[in-house]
């Protein structure tokens, strides 16, 4: 049998000062960073204020028929899975849908050149309902989050994982995606 291991007892330890440790630091600096604590504490939070139309989490501005902010990726996967957009969306609510495309998700698909032209030619069908954006840039991704910010009445068609990410954030938006076969 070995030799039993012996701790050491606690006081017998030597221990050194860290650098950061308050004994170490002046008066001065000790009361400069209660006073920024306390600034901190005292501050005002801004609380956004939520929608009149959320119960608890639950949107009750939704409602047939529904109003569905398409992106570009989302037109993109249901040509690749060979589904028929208005229809599907149909077939998935067992509602009325009219599918929105913004600006911005025009301008992004025209971007994209000849290689998506089946896509522009999807957003171009008169069943799209076609909403005007005013303010400056192209980014598709901010356009559709700052509009359903400011409305609640949409849900949200995109298999972008990063704009699903950010949607989540907003309580009360549904997103309708599109998984691989």
């Amino acid at each position: 049998m070995g030799k039993a291991k012996r701790t050491r007892q606690f006081g017998a330890v030597k221990r050194r000062l860290q650098l950061t440790d308050d004994r170490l630091k002046t008066d001065a600096e000790l009361e400069a960073r209660k006073k920024r604590k306390e600034k901190e504490a005292d501050e005002t939070h801004k609380v956004t204020p939520v929608s009149t139309a959320l119960f608890f989490r639950h949107n009750t501005a939704l409602g047939p028929p529904y109003h569905v902010l398409v992106d570009t990726n989302f037109i993109n996967f249901s040509i690749q899975n060979k589904l028929e957009l208005v229809k599907s969306m149909m077939d998935c609510l067992y509602a009325k849908c009219t599918p929105c495309i913004t600006d911005c998700v025009m301008a992004e698909l025209e971007k994209l050149g000849t290689k998506y032209r089946v896509a522009l030619r999807i957003a171009k069908d008169p069943r799209f309902e076609r909403l005007p954006c005013d303010h400056k840039g192209t980014y598709a991704d901010d356009c559709l989050l700052r509009r359903v910010e400011m409305h609640k009445c949409y849900i949200v068609a995109t298999c972008d994982k990063a704009l699903k990410r950010r949607i989540r954030q907003i309580p009360g938006v549904p997103i309708m995606y599109i998984t691989q076969r």
